[in-house]
């Protein structure tokens, strides 16, 4: 036998303290992991979707692509519909997102008899530059984002949206 007896306050202390540490991690182990499980998920950066564009088919003027992926929210899979407007600055292929930048509206390429070689977005009368920059004095107030733009045999590929790097 031990002769540091353990009274019966100390014996108190001990188990509230041990049950209070059990109640305690049960309660922070799930905020943990809701924290790090994003960073313990496998990325898939540099995913790009292929296209029915063929790359010989781009031509100067910027054409509709239309494309679709699977985009997954929690345990909900589900198929996204896009579209980039696309076309050829010299060698360079060039995929601009349709999404204008003041209210989310569509642009359309020369959507506006009065505006040519722009887009244009008939929700309040936006508009761009060819290259996405937008028009002065019109209601957006940034340029439309660009894609990631490759090619697998022949076919156009886009990946994910970036900023415009064009400048006026």
């Amino acid at each position: 036998m031990s002769r540091n007896r353990v009274t019966r306050r100390q014996f108190l202390t001990y188990t509230i303290t041990g049950v209070g540490g059990f109640m305690a991690a049960g309660m922070l182990m799930p905020m943990v992991r809701f924290a790090i499980d994003p960073i313990l998920q496998s990325k898939e950066d540099g995913d790009f979707v292929q296209t029915s564009k063929k790359i010989a088919e781009i031509t100067e003027v910027p054409v509709k692509v239309d494309f679709s992926y699977e985009q997954t929210d929690g345990w909900y899979k589900s198929e996204v519909a896009d579209a980039a407007w696309v076309y050829k600055e010299g060698d360079e292929i060039i995929a601009i997102s349709p999404v204008c930048k003041h209210l989310g509206c569509t642009v359309n390429w020369e959507g506006n008899p009065e505006h040519a070689n722009q887009f244009f977005c008939a929700c309040h009368a936006g508009r761009y530059e060819k290259t996405g920059v937008n028009v002065k004095g019109t209601p957006p107030l940034g340029p439309l984002d660009m894609y990631e733009v490759s090619e697998n045999d022949g076919f156009l590929m886009l990946g994910k949206k970036i900023a415009n790097t064009h400048s006026k």
